[in-house]
C-alpha cells in the first residue's frame, strides 16, 4: 500500500511511525550502554585450584561500579511512554483541526452568507472538504440572490395591477359594491405584503451584536401605547448578543397577535445566567392545547375568515418562531393563568 504524506492518513501514520522508531532506538541505546556486559570465558588455569591456595584475581573479573539509578529500565520506558503520548496528542490535533475549521466556517455561514471562504490548505482531505464547502457557499449565495430578484419582480408585477384596480373602483356607482371590492383589494395587498415579509425573513442574513433587549421591549411598548393600545412591560435584563432585526421581528409579531385577539398585552422579562426568557402575555380567547403547534405553520389560521382585522394572514406566528430559531432560541405557547395565551421565548446566553 502506497502512503501519501500529503494526506491526513499519511501524516498521522508518519508521526506515529517516527515516534515508535525513536522510542525503540532510545531504549536500545540505553540498555546497550547501561546493561550488564556478557560474562568473559573462564580461564583454564583457574579451573582446578589447589587446596588451600588462594588464586590471583583475574582483571576481567574485577567488580563493576554500581549502576546509577537512571541506568535501569524506568527511564527508557518512561521516555517511550511520554513520546507515544505526545505523538498521540499531535495525531489527534491533526485529525480534529480540519473538522474544527469546517465547524467554525459552518457557524459563520449560518450567521452571514457573505462570510469569507474557507482557506483551502492543509492535507488533501482537508483541501477537498474546504473546496466543496466553498462551492456550496457560493451556490447558496447565488440562489439567495436569485430569489431576491424574483421577490422584487413579484412585488412589482402584482402591485401594479392591484393599484390599477383600486383606481378603477372609483368608476363604480354602487357604493356598497365599491366598498366590498375595495376591502377585497386591501386584503390582497395585505396578504402580498405579509408573504413578501415572510420570504424576506428567510433570505435575511444578519450578524450578531450586543443589544439592550430591555430597551427594545420598552420601545415596542411605547410605540403600541402611542397608537392607543394597552401594552405594559415588566422585568429587567442585561444586554444580550442577538440579531437585532430577528429579535424585533419575533417580539413585534407576538405583540401584534396578542393585541389583535385580546386588545391588551404584557411583555415580561426574566433574566438569569443561562438564558433570557421573554413572555408576551394576553387574556384573550387563547388557543386549545392541540392547536398550539399548528398555528406555527405558514398560512394556518384558527378561523376560516380572511379578514385581516380578525384572523390576519396566518404568517405572524411562523415568522416569530423562525426568528427565534435564528437566534438559537425556542418559541412555545402556554395557557395564561386565568385564561388567555402566553408566548414564551427562550434565548440562551452562550
Amino acid at each position: 500500500m502506497r502512503v501519501r504524506f500529503d494526506t491526513l492518513f499519511g501524516r498521522l501514520f508518519g508521526v506515529l511511525l517516527v515516534a515508535i522508531i525513536l522510542a525503540h532506538l532510545l531504549a536500545f541505546l540505553w540498555f546497550h550502554h547501561y546493561g550488564p556486559p556478557p560474562p568473559p570465558p573462564f580461564p583454564p588455569e583457574f579451573a582446578h585450584p589447589l587446596d588451600g591456595q588462594r588464586l590471583p584475581m583475574d582483571p576481567r573479573f574485577q567488580p563493576r561500579p554500581p549502576r546509577p539509578w537512571f541506568g535501569g529500565p524506568l527511564v527508557p520506558l518512561t521516555t517511550q511512554f511520554i513520546s507515544l503520548i505526545i505523538a498521540a496528542w499531535y495525531g489527534a490535533k491533526l485529525l480534529s483541526r480540519p473538522i474544527q475549521r469546517l465547524s467554525d466556517a459552518a457557524e459563520r455561514l449560518s450567521e452571514n452568507l457573505d462570510s469569507p471562504p474557507l482557506d483551502e490548505s492543509g492535507p488533501r482531505e482537508a483541501r477537498q472538504a474546504a473546496h466543496t464547502f466553498n462551492k456550496m457557499q457560493q451556490r447558496i449565495r447565488e440562489q439567495v440572490q436569485q430569489r431576491s430578484r424574483m421577490l422584487g419582480a413579484v412585488s412589482h408585477d402584482l402591485r401594479t395591477p392591484l393599484s390599477r384596480l383600486k383606481l378603477r373602483l372609483e368608476q363604480i356607482d354602487d357604493e356598497k359594491l365599491q366598498g366590498q371590492m375595495r376591502q377585497d383589494l386591501d386584503d390582497m395587498i395585505h396578504m402580498l405584503d405579509a408573504t413578501l415579509t415572510y420570504l424576506h425573513e428567510h433570505r435575511t442574513s444578519e450578524a450578531r451584536q450586543w443589544m439592550d433587549v430591555q430597551a427594545l421591549v420598552e420601545s415596542l411598548c411605547e410605540n403600541a401605547q402611542d397608537q392607543g393600545s394597552d401594552v405594559q412591560a415588566s422585568g429587567h435584563c442585561a444586554p444580550l448578543q442577538v440579531q437585532p432585526m430577528a429579535l424585533r421581528s419575533c417580539v413585534n409579531n407576538l405583540l401584534d397577535n396578542a393585541l389583535r385577539y385580546a386588545g391588551q398585552a404584557l411583555i415580561e422579562l426574566q433574566d438569569n445566567r443561562e438564558q433570557l426568557i421573554i413572555r408576551v402575555i394576553d387574556h384573550g380567547p387563547g388557543i386549545a392545547a392541540d392547536k398550539r403547534e399548528a398555528v406555527f405553520e405558514p398560512f394556518f389560521r384558527l378561523e376560516g375568515s380572511r379578514n385581516r382585522n380578525s384572523g390576519g394572514v396566518g404568517l405572524g406566528m411562523t415568522i416569530a418562531r423562525e426568528a427565534a430559531e435564528r437566534l438559537g432560541g425556542q418559541l412555545s405557547l402556554e395557557e395564561t393563568p386565568g385564561g388567555g395565551l402566553t408566548a414564551v421565548i427562550n434565548l440562551p446566553r452562550t
